[in-house]
């Protein structure tokens, strides 16, 4: 069962925040980088699912106690419907134009790399997350992807009950997680990983090795 949902967008520390996750609530959590590992599972379920078709999210997140970045955070309306005692943590980046930095030198660069497994696949299932959220806004227009970014946040905001969510921005560490959650502050530094260079090596990484 889910006791934490991501509302976040990708690149906004999502795999920091499963990180410190994981240490809190000693249980997996579902991060983008999951999907490589069961792709032929997660992928057709979340292209069905951003065409409107959910999964049994039971059964889907069976084993895990948090979800966070896409796939999963693309339906933290629902998700937050199907368990109800979940926070919800909207990560976030200090402003769009930082976001939109890393996830043109990461993300969107890599969308139409055909070198990597399950290229097409995985491009549909991202088309459709991305068209969920920024409500079909072009990925070459900046402008209106700025503006579907910020109703994005907005929308959150007005949709998750305010004592259910954390507004959750780079850098926050431990404490809004733990006062969330009820636990003790970890006796170690709060994680900082996948940087945009760390991203394209492990890219660069699957290339080489497919």
């Amino acid at each position: 069962m889910l006791h934490i949902i991501g509302a976040g967008l990708p690149r906004t520390g999502t795999t920091t925040l499963k990180s410190a996750l994981e240490t809190l609530l000693e249980e997996p959590c579902h991060h983008m980088s999951e999907v490589l590992a069961r792709a032929e599972v997660d992928v057709p379920v979340f292209t069905a699912a951003a065409g409107g078709d959910f999964p049994d999210w039971d059964a889907h997140f069976d084993g895990y106690a948090a979800a966070v970045d896409w796939p999963a955070s693309a339906f933290y309306p629902e998700l937050a419907e199907r368990y109800p005692d979940a926070v919800v943590v909207l990560s976030r980046r200090d402003g769009f134009g930082t976001w939109w930095t890393s996830m043109n030198n990461t993300i969107l660069k890599q969308l139409d790399d055909y070198r990597l497994p399950g290229h097409e696949q995985r491009k549909a299932m991202l088309q459709g997350l991305w068209a969920r959220a920024f409500e079909g806004a072009p990925m070459d227009d900046e402008a209106a992807v700025e503006e579907a970014y910020e109703r994005y946040h907005e929308r959150v905001r007005a949709t998750v009950p305010a004592e259910r969510l954390v507004d959750f921005p780079t850098g926050s560490g431990w404490e809004p997680l733990c006062e969330a959650l009820d636990l003790p502050v970890p006796d170690e530094p709060f994680p900082h990983l996948n940087t945009s260079s760390e991203y394209n090596a492990r890219i660069t990484q699957i290339l080489g090795d497919s």
